[in-house]
């Protein structure tokens, strides 16, 4: 069951990582979902795969909530992609902002049709298999987390080039 408010599930052993800070601007969190998609290709997930086109867009989620809901003056947010041996690929999200917490769960105003915001953790939450809030572990603020899990047998990944 997801919930933003369960404990976080013992992530496996990483066989890959990739993390970087970016500014807390819009131009950061576009530049976060790019290399986001740019590293799961150079991991096997190709451009086009599910797994790239999904994990891509809940980290442009996680990051532009990170911009609009976790911004403070002065500070970055911090980006961490993992893939798992056991077929799992891991976002997560760092902001220094720990008052705004999101919340699991129906909304509490649904948005407007025509309206421009309001969607990001109901995407994620239609899109990740399992998503979750942490403290940071290193001072103010929170972790924001999602987990897309491979279906069993197919993993992504790009046959080995042919020689």
């Amino acid at each position: 069951m997801k919930s933003a408010t369960a404990p976080q599930r013992r992530t496996p052993r990483p066989t890959r990582t990739f993390a970087m800070r970016f500014t807390s601007t819009p131009r950061g969190a576009r530049l976060a979902r790019r290399l986001v998609s740019h590293r799961l290709d150079a991991w096997g997930h190709p451009y086009a795969s599910p797994a790239n086109e999904t994990v891509t867009l809940i980290a442009a989620e996680l990051t532009a909530n990170a911009v609009r809901h976790g911004h403070v003056p002065g500070r970055d947010f911090h980006l961490s992609l993992i893939e798992a041996e056991d077929g799992i690929l891991r976002v997560e999200v760092t902001d220094t902002r720990a008052e705004r917490r999101p919340v699991a769960g129906p909304p509490a105003q649904t948005p407007a049709p025509d309206g421009e915001s309001g969607r990001g953790l109901l995407l994620v939450d239609a899109l990740a298999d399992d998503w979750g809030v942490l403290p940071r572990p290193t001072g103010p603020g929170k972790t924001v987390w999602a987990e897309y899990v491979l279906p069993r047998g197919r993993t992504g990944h790009r046959s080995p080039p042919e020689k």
